[in-house]
């Protein structure tokens, strides 16, 4: 694998989801609205994506939900971004790009916060670790919230 960043269309067949993806995908206007989206104009948006095995597969980060509808409505290839990351990238990554939806459930809001403090740690982007105040305001919440 290189440091080399690429944009391409790759068969929905390659693509698998991020391993513990908190975010659940549920009907409604939004999900809708998306469907109807791309069901007229296709995938505007590419997913992100990253290397999974020498096989040709790659996992999933940000596109959970677009993925999921283009399977339904039987596109076979979708838009993708593929970057290389370290495991505590792709965390941070996925929960950033996923966290400000507005149908989030508390229980999923807090996993996601978990793995990206764990994320956050692992990589060391502080030295004596991270509070959670400095996780709170990264993602606009109070660290009362993120405690909560």
């Amino acid at each position: 694998m290189n440091n080399k960043e690429t944009i391409e269309n790759i068969s929905t067949e390659n693509l698998i989801p991020f391993k513990n993806h908190p975010f659940k995908s549920r009907s409604g206007n939004e999900q809708e609205e998306l469907k109807n989206s791309i069901s007229a104009q296709g995938t505007i948006e590419p997913l992100i994506v990253r290397p999974f095995s020498s096989e040709g597969k790659y996992e999933v980060i940000s596109g959970h939900r677009r993925l999921e509808i283009c399977k339904e409505l039987g596109v076979t290839d979708v838009p993708v971004i593929a970057r290389n990351m370290t495991d505590a990238e792709a965390v941070i990554m996925m929960v950033d790009s996923n966290i400000q939806r507005e149908d989030i459930l508390p229980s999923e809001k807090a996993k996601a916060y978990r793995m990206k403090y764990d994320a956050m740690k692992h990589q060391g982007s502080k030295e004596g670790g991270l509070t959670l105040g400095e996780l709170g305001e990264a993602a606009g919440e109070s660290a009362k919230t993120v405690q909560r």
